[in-house]
Protein backbone atom coordinates (compact mmCIF):
# COMPACT_ATOMS: atom_id res chain seq x y z
CA UNK A 1 0.00 0.00 0.00
CA UNK A 2 1.13 3.46 -0.31
CA UNK A 3 2.57 6.07 2.72
CA UNK A 4 3.93 9.31 2.92
CA UNK A 5 7.47 8.67 4.75
CA UNK A 6 10.11 10.89 5.35
CA UNK A 7 13.50 10.54 7.26
CA UNK A 8 13.40 12.08 10.24
CA UNK A 9 16.03 15.07 10.67
CA UNK A 10 16.76 14.92 6.58
CA UNK A 11 15.58 17.52 4.53
CA UNK A 12 13.55 17.09 1.39
CA UNK A 13 13.79 13.07 2.16
CA UNK A 14 9.74 13.11 1.93
CA UNK A 15 8.24 10.67 -0.70
CA UNK A 16 5.58 8.26 -1.28
CA UNK A 17 6.54 4.81 -0.83
CA UNK A 18 4.67 1.24 -1.11
CA UNK A 19 5.17 -0.56 2.28
CA UNK A 20 3.59 -3.68 3.98
CA UNK A 21 0.26 -3.85 5.49
CA UNK A 22 -0.03 -2.76 8.93
CA UNK A 23 0.87 -5.74 11.10
CA UNK A 24 -2.15 -7.04 13.55
CA UNK A 25 0.28 -5.95 16.63
CA UNK A 26 -0.51 -2.52 15.98
CA UNK A 27 -4.25 -3.28 16.86
CA UNK A 28 -7.35 -5.30 16.00
CA UNK A 29 -9.08 -2.01 14.43
CA UNK A 30 -8.42 -1.84 10.63
CA UNK A 31 -9.06 1.44 9.06
CA UNK A 32 -9.48 2.96 5.46
CA UNK A 33 -7.38 6.37 5.80
CA UNK A 34 -10.09 9.05 3.80
CA UNK A 35 -7.56 12.29 5.01
CA UNK A 36 -4.62 13.32 6.85
CA UNK A 37 -4.51 17.39 7.38
CA UNK A 38 -1.19 18.98 7.15
CA UNK A 39 0.31 21.62 9.99
CA UNK A 40 3.48 23.10 10.95
CA UNK A 41 4.65 20.35 12.90
CA UNK A 42 4.41 17.91 9.31
CA UNK A 43 6.06 20.71 7.50
CA UNK A 44 8.49 20.96 10.00
CA UNK A 45 9.59 17.26 9.83
CA UNK A 46 9.65 17.30 6.42
CA UNK A 47 12.08 20.07 6.73
CA UNK A 48 14.32 18.04 8.94
CA UNK A 49 13.81 20.02 12.20
CA UNK A 50 12.94 17.10 14.11
CA UNK A 51 10.82 13.79 14.02
CA UNK A 52 11.66 9.62 15.17
CA UNK A 53 11.23 6.67 13.66
CA UNK A 54 10.10 3.78 14.87
CA UNK A 55 12.65 1.54 16.37
CA UNK A 56 14.95 -0.30 13.96
CA UNK A 57 13.59 1.98 11.40
CA UNK A 58 15.37 4.87 9.19
CA UNK A 59 11.91 5.98 7.80
CA UNK A 60 8.83 7.51 9.70
CA UNK A 61 5.41 7.33 7.85
CA UNK A 62 3.93 10.59 8.51
CA UNK A 63 0.47 12.26 9.56
CA UNK A 64 -1.21 12.89 13.05
CA UNK A 65 -4.51 14.92 11.95
CA UNK A 66 -6.40 11.99 10.39
CA UNK A 67 -10.16 10.49 8.87
CA UNK A 68 -10.61 7.51 8.34
CA UNK A 69 -13.38 4.70 8.21
CA UNK A 70 -13.09 1.46 9.88
CA UNK A 71 -13.05 -1.89 7.27
CA UNK A 72 -12.77 -4.51 10.58
CA UNK A 73 -13.11 -4.68 14.45
CA UNK A 74 -13.28 -6.86 17.02
CA UNK A 75 -17.04 -8.02 18.38
CA UNK A 76 -17.51 -5.70 21.27
CA UNK A 77 -15.48 -3.24 20.21
CA UNK A 78 -16.53 0.51 20.97
CA UNK A 79 -16.52 0.80 16.78
CA UNK A 80 -17.42 -0.91 14.03
CA UNK A 81 -17.30 -1.49 10.23
CA UNK A 82 -18.41 1.61 8.44
CA UNK A 83 -17.89 3.82 11.45
CA UNK A 84 -16.11 7.19 10.78
CA UNK A 85 -12.95 7.70 12.95
CA UNK A 86 -9.98 10.02 13.95
CA UNK A 87 -6.87 8.08 15.25
CA UNK A 88 -5.66 9.82 18.81
CA UNK A 89 -1.73 10.75 18.50
CA UNK A 90 0.07 10.24 21.56
CA UNK A 91 0.38 6.93 23.25
CA UNK A 92 0.94 6.43 27.05
CA UNK A 93 4.97 5.57 28.40
CA UNK A 94 5.75 2.28 28.79
CA UNK A 95 6.59 2.95 32.90
CA UNK A 96 4.01 4.37 33.15
CA UNK A 97 4.38 7.71 34.66
CA UNK A 98 1.79 8.84 37.17
CA UNK A 99 -0.21 10.68 34.47
CA UNK A 100 0.33 8.34 31.53
CA UNK A 101 -1.05 5.55 34.16
CA UNK A 102 -4.42 7.18 34.63
CA UNK A 103 -5.04 8.61 30.89
CA UNK A 104 -3.56 11.79 30.61
CA UNK A 105 -0.66 11.21 28.59
CA UNK A 106 -0.76 14.95 27.37
CA UNK A 107 1.12 15.65 31.04
CA UNK A 108 3.98 12.64 30.80
CA UNK A 109 6.84 13.89 33.20
CA UNK A 110 9.62 11.70 32.07
CA UNK A 111 8.77 11.83 28.04
CA UNK A 112 8.62 8.25 27.10
CA UNK A 113 5.44 8.74 25.10
CA UNK A 114 5.28 8.25 21.62
CA UNK A 115 3.46 9.56 19.02
CA UNK A 116 1.75 8.59 15.81
CA UNK A 117 3.60 10.69 12.55
CA UNK A 118 6.01 12.00 15.10
CA UNK A 119 7.85 10.44 17.68
CA UNK A 120 8.75 7.02 17.08
CA UNK A 121 5.19 5.59 16.08
CA UNK A 122 4.03 5.39 12.29
CA UNK A 123 1.77 7.97 11.34
CA UNK A 124 -1.65 7.88 9.32
CA UNK A 125 -0.80 9.13 5.97
CA UNK A 126 -1.21 5.69 4.83
CA UNK A 127 -3.66 3.82 2.71
CA UNK A 128 -4.72 1.71 5.87
CA UNK A 129 -3.54 1.79 9.76
CA UNK A 130 -4.48 -0.36 12.49
CA UNK A 131 -4.62 0.83 15.54
CA UNK A 132 -6.04 -0.30 19.39
CA UNK A 133 -10.03 0.77 20.31
CA UNK A 134 -8.77 2.87 23.04
CA UNK A 135 -7.31 5.45 20.51
CA UNK A 136 -10.26 6.19 18.02
CA UNK A 137 -12.71 8.43 18.03
CA UNK A 138 -16.09 7.63 16.10
CA UNK A 139 -17.22 10.66 14.78
CA UNK A 140 -20.71 11.78 14.04
CA UNK A 141 -21.39 11.01 10.10
CA UNK A 142 -22.26 14.18 9.15
CA UNK A 143 -19.59 15.71 9.78
CA UNK A 144 -17.74 13.84 6.38
CA UNK A 145 -14.62 15.31 5.52
CA UNK A 146 -14.80 17.93 8.29
CA UNK A 147 -13.70 15.18 10.84
CA UNK A 148 -10.67 15.83 9.78
CA UNK A 149 -10.43 18.88 11.92
CA UNK A 150 -10.98 16.78 15.20
CA UNK A 151 -7.37 16.36 16.50
CA UNK A 152 -6.82 20.44 16.26
CA UNK A 153 -9.32 21.12 17.98
CA UNK A 154 -8.72 17.98 20.67
CA UNK A 155 -5.75 20.89 21.35
CA UNK A 156 -7.55 23.86 21.73
CA UNK A 157 -10.35 21.90 23.35
CA UNK A 158 -7.88 21.06 26.27
CA UNK A 159 -6.38 24.77 26.10
CA UNK A 160 -9.92 25.90 27.02
CA UNK A 161 -10.42 23.04 30.20
CA UNK A 162 -6.88 24.55 31.25
CA UNK A 163 -8.44 27.93 31.37
CA UNK A 164 -11.56 26.64 32.96
CA UNK A 165 -9.80 25.05 35.77
CA UNK A 166 -7.10 27.55 36.37
CA UNK A 167 -9.98 30.08 36.34
CA UNK A 168 -12.09 28.26 38.67
CA UNK A 169 -9.36 29.05 42.05
CA UNK A 170 -12.47 31.93 42.20
CA UNK A 171 -15.07 32.73 40.82
CA UNK A 172 -14.85 32.71 37.52
CA UNK A 173 -17.29 34.03 34.74
CA UNK A 174 -14.90 35.06 31.66
CA UNK A 175 -17.35 37.16 29.27
CA UNK A 176 -14.49 38.62 27.08
CA UNK A 177 -11.83 36.37 24.86
CA UNK A 178 -8.90 37.24 22.45
CA UNK A 179 -7.34 34.66 20.25
CA UNK A 180 -4.08 35.28 18.59
CA UNK A 181 -3.50 34.04 15.39
CA UNK A 182 -6.05 32.99 13.12
CA UNK A 183 -5.00 29.80 11.65
CA UNK A 184 -6.69 26.40 12.06
CA UNK A 185 -6.26 26.11 15.63
CA UNK A 186 -6.92 30.00 16.59
CA UNK A 187 -10.09 29.54 14.43
CA UNK A 188 -11.01 26.32 16.28
CA UNK A 189 -10.31 28.08 19.60
CA UNK A 190 -12.55 31.07 18.69
CA UNK A 191 -15.26 28.93 17.60
CA UNK A 192 -15.42 27.08 20.92
CA UNK A 193 -15.15 30.73 22.54
CA UNK A 194 -18.29 31.43 20.49
CA UNK A 195 -20.20 27.90 21.61
CA UNK A 196 -19.56 29.12 24.98
CA UNK A 197 -21.10 32.43 24.53
CA UNK A 198 -18.41 35.09 24.68
CA UNK A 199 -17.74 38.20 22.98
CA UNK A 200 -14.44 36.62 20.75
CA UNK A 201 -11.73 38.57 19.40
CA UNK A 202 -9.40 37.20 16.78
CA UNK A 203 -6.06 39.04 16.02
CA UNK A 204 -4.15 38.35 12.91
CA UNK A 205 -1.67 39.96 10.75
CA UNK A 206 -4.06 39.42 7.38
CA UNK A 207 -6.08 42.38 6.12
CA UNK A 208 -8.30 40.55 3.54
CA UNK A 209 -9.18 36.88 2.67
CA UNK A 210 -10.36 34.10 4.00
CA UNK A 211 -9.52 34.35 7.57
CA UNK A 212 -11.31 37.99 8.38
CA UNK A 213 -14.50 36.26 6.39
CA UNK A 214 -14.20 33.02 8.92
CA UNK A 215 -13.92 35.20 12.02
CA UNK A 216 -17.12 37.01 10.87
CA UNK A 217 -19.32 34.39 10.28
CA UNK A 218 -18.38 32.87 13.53
CA UNK A 219 -19.70 36.46 14.88
CA UNK A 220 -16.54 37.41 16.58
CA UNK A 221 -14.25 40.40 15.45
CA UNK A 222 -11.09 40.21 13.74
CA UNK A 223 -8.41 42.57 14.59
CA UNK A 224 -5.00 43.39 13.35
CA UNK A 225 -2.43 45.39 15.61
CA UNK A 226 -1.41 44.68 18.61
CA UNK A 227 -3.23 43.17 21.71
CA UNK A 228 -3.71 46.65 23.24
CA UNK A 229 -5.38 47.83 19.68
CA UNK A 230 -8.39 45.60 20.70
CA UNK A 231 -9.36 48.05 23.62
CA UNK A 232 -10.46 45.36 26.16
CA UNK A 233 -8.58 43.67 28.60
CA UNK A 234 -10.00 39.97 28.17
CA UNK A 235 -10.86 37.01 30.96
CA UNK A 236 -8.74 34.85 28.51
CA UNK A 237 -6.46 34.82 26.08
CA UNK A 238 -5.39 32.02 23.77
CA UNK A 239 -2.18 32.48 22.01
CA UNK A 240 -1.90 30.38 18.99
CA UNK A 241 1.31 32.27 17.05
CA UNK A 242 3.95 30.80 19.19
CA UNK A 243 5.69 35.03 17.93
CA UNK A 244 7.11 35.51 21.21
CA UNK A 245 6.65 39.37 20.72
CA UNK A 246 2.92 38.88 20.77
CA UNK A 247 3.05 36.70 23.22
CA UNK A 248 4.25 39.09 25.57
CA UNK A 249 1.66 41.68 24.37
CA UNK A 250 -0.93 39.24 25.39
CA UNK A 251 0.79 39.60 29.03
CA UNK A 252 0.82 42.63 29.09
CA UNK A 253 -2.98 43.65 28.34
CA UNK A 254 -4.81 40.51 30.09
CA UNK A 255 -7.41 41.41 32.03
CA UNK A 256 -7.68 41.23 36.27
CA UNK A 257 -7.93 37.78 37.13
CA UNK A 258 -7.22 36.56 33.53
CA UNK A 259 -5.89 33.26 32.26
CA UNK A 260 -3.35 33.12 29.30
CA UNK A 261 -2.83 29.97 27.64
CA UNK A 262 -0.09 29.47 25.38
CA UNK A 263 -0.42 26.38 22.49
CA UNK A 264 1.73 28.08 20.09
CA UNK A 265 5.29 27.58 20.17
CA UNK A 266 8.27 29.57 19.91
CA UNK A 267 11.50 29.59 17.88
CA UNK A 268 14.92 30.31 19.56
CA UNK A 269 16.93 33.10 19.01
CA UNK A 270 15.12 35.74 19.21
CA UNK A 271 15.54 38.76 21.64
CA UNK A 272 12.87 41.35 22.56
CA UNK A 273 13.10 43.99 25.54
CA UNK A 274 10.79 43.76 28.14
CA UNK A 275 9.96 45.33 31.39
CA UNK A 276 9.86 42.37 33.66
CA UNK A 277 9.51 44.46 36.55
CA UNK A 278 6.33 46.01 35.42
CA UNK A 279 4.97 42.86 33.60
CA UNK A 280 5.44 41.04 36.82
CA UNK A 281 3.62 43.29 39.41
CA UNK A 282 0.46 43.34 36.71
CA UNK A 283 0.60 39.60 36.65
CA UNK A 284 0.75 39.38 40.75
CA UNK A 285 -1.13 42.34 41.88
CA UNK A 286 -4.17 41.31 39.08
CA UNK A 287 -4.02 37.76 39.72
CA UNK A 288 -3.65 36.54 36.43
CA UNK A 289 -2.11 33.36 35.33
CA UNK A 290 -0.13 32.11 32.26
CA UNK A 291 -0.39 28.57 31.72
CA UNK A 292 1.42 26.08 28.81
CA UNK A 293 -0.65 23.37 26.97
CA UNK A 294 0.31 20.92 24.30
CA UNK A 295 -1.30 17.87 22.85
CA UNK A 296 -4.71 16.24 23.97
CA UNK A 297 -5.53 13.33 26.15
CA UNK A 298 -8.67 11.11 25.47
CA UNK A 299 -11.67 13.61 27.65
CA UNK A 300 -10.14 16.55 24.78
CA UNK A 301 -10.93 14.45 21.66
CA UNK A 302 -14.13 13.68 22.84
CA UNK A 303 -14.90 17.31 23.65
CA UNK A 304 -13.91 18.34 20.18
CA UNK A 305 -16.10 16.10 18.75
CA UNK A 306 -18.84 17.82 20.66
CA UNK A 307 -17.32 20.92 19.28
CA UNK A 308 -17.44 20.11 15.55
CA UNK A 309 -20.99 18.32 15.89
CA UNK A 310 -22.56 21.54 17.56
CA UNK A 311 -20.50 23.63 14.84
CA UNK A 312 -21.86 25.14 11.25
CA UNK A 313 -20.86 22.35 8.88
CA UNK A 314 -20.67 24.89 6.49
CA UNK A 315 -18.19 26.68 8.22
CA UNK A 316 -16.00 24.28 9.05
CA UNK A 317 -16.29 23.33 5.28
CA UNK A 318 -14.34 26.39 4.81
CA UNK A 319 -12.02 26.24 7.23
CA UNK A 320 -10.42 23.09 4.57
CA UNK A 321 -8.90 25.66 2.46
CA UNK A 322 -7.02 23.34 0.33
CA UNK A 323 -7.72 19.43 -0.75
CA UNK A 324 -4.70 17.91 -2.41
CA UNK A 325 -4.55 14.00 -3.49
CA UNK A 326 -2.00 12.09 -1.86
CA UNK A 327 0.19 11.81 -5.21
CA UNK A 328 0.78 15.46 -4.92
CA UNK A 329 1.55 15.17 -1.15
CA UNK A 330 4.40 17.82 -2.43
CA UNK A 331 1.94 20.69 -3.32
CA UNK A 332 0.27 20.35 0.28
CA UNK A 333 3.55 19.90 2.24
CA UNK A 334 4.13 24.17 0.39
CA UNK A 335 2.27 26.62 1.93
CA UNK A 336 0.22 29.04 0.09
CA UNK A 337 -0.78 32.96 0.72
CA UNK A 338 -4.51 32.01 1.40
CA UNK A 339 -4.16 28.37 3.16
CA UNK A 340 -5.88 27.50 6.31
CA UNK A 341 -6.11 23.94 6.57
CA UNK A 342 -4.43 21.99 3.50
CA UNK A 343 -5.56 18.03 3.52
CA UNK A 344 -4.69 15.15 1.90
CA UNK A 345 -7.18 13.21 0.31
CA UNK A 346 -6.57 9.01 0.33
CA UNK A 347 -9.04 6.84 -0.91
CA UNK A 348 -11.80 8.84 -1.95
Amino acid sequence: MKALTVLPLTAGSARLDDIDEPPVADGPVLVETLAVGVCGTDIEITSGAYGWPPPGRQRLVLGHESLGRVLEAPAGASVAAGDLVVGIVRRPDPVPCGNCAVGEWDFCRNGQYTERGIKQRDGYCSERYRIEPDFLIKIDPALGRCGVLLEPTSVVAKAWEQVDRIGGRAHWAPTTAVITGAGPIGLLAALIGVQRGMEVHVLDQVTSGLKPDLVAALGATYHTGKVEDIGIAPDVVIECTGVSSLVFDAMEHLGPNGVLCLTGVSSGGRSIDVDAGLLNRSLVLSNEAIVGSVNANRRHYEAAAAALANADHGWLERVISRTVPLANFADALVRQPDDVKVVIEINT
